[in-house]
């Protein structure tokens, strides 16, 4: 069974830094990509960010280039998304997923491509 856990979300005035993890067991690397979503008020779930083939590869959306990075530890099953010079329009809930395939891509990013969901970490940008 597929299962992951979000934490280190937060409130943040914009221009600030917060880094969120996401823990996961049931499987392994080889088997999913990890993909970083984000939902905001009344706006659909969109992919932010994953990382993939066995944790080789990094994409990112082009709204967060240059400003999210994606990590891996491979020991902890973890993956982290740091997030600096976060704006306001970052505000929203943020979900780790497993997604399928393990090789996938960023423009491949949809919720359809989730096999398991965390409950989600909330992320507040203040003006």
């Amino acid at each position: 069974e597929v299962h992951l856990v979000e934490s280190g979300g937060g409130l943040v005035q914009a221009g600030g830094s917060l880094r969120l993890s996401c823990t996961f067991a049931g499987f392994t690397f080889e088997d999913y990509g990890i993909g970083w979503f984000r939902q905001a008020p009344g706006k659909q779930r969109e992919g932010v960010s994953c990382i993939s083939r066995s944790a080789r590869s990094a994409y990112y959306e082009d709204s967060v280039k240059g400003r999210f990075t994606i990590s891996s530890d491979k020991d902890k099953n973890t993956v982290y998304l740091q997030m600096n010079n976060l704006k306001v329009e970052d505000t929203a809930v943020y979900y780790c997923a497993a997604v399928f395939p393990p090789g996938i891509s960023i423009g491949e990013m949809h919720p359809g491509r989730a096999v398991g969901w965390g409950q989600g970490t909330q992320v507040t940008v203040s003006s």
